[in-house]
């Protein structure tokens, strides 16, 4: 069986154009939890090379299983019908979820570059 914490990786997102980063901002009753990749280092965001997608789940303290936010999927990398980098458009890989919790936990975040693999990332969430 392989080791998930051998396939992705991880780093100071300050560094590290890869790791996702994790903000969270705490309301009366809900947390907003926006994930970004390339906030300090902007990530590339081309035909070749881009971020296919960012993975958020969340694990209230205390229990065994993580529950799974959601997955946004990134599609326009500057490809049309003319051939690889010949549109203008381009997604930002940056997402927001808002959750209503009242237990604190876990944020964990993943996300694929298509030339650099799978990345991770956690912070906690205090309510």
């Amino acid at each position: 069986m392989v080791n998930l914490n051998d396939i992705y990786q991880t780093a100071d997102w300050k560094k590290e154009k890869h790791t996702p980063v994790i903000d969270i901002e705490k309301g009366e009753q809900s947390v907003k939890i926006k994930l970004m990749v390339g906030k300090e280092i902007p990530h590339p965001n081309t035909t070749a090379h881009h971020i296919q997608w960012i993975d958020c789940y969340f694990l209230p303290a205390g229990e065994k299983f993580a529950v799974h936010v959601g997955r946004v999927e990134f599609y326009a990398h500057g490809a049309s019908t003319q051939g690889a980098d010949t549109s203008t458009l381009f997604t930002k890989p940056s997402v927001s979820f808002v959750l209503n919790t009242a237990k604190s936990g876990t944020v964990l975040a993943m996300s694929y570059c298509n030339i650099h693999g799978l990345w991770q990332n956690s912070a906690e969430v205090k309510v």
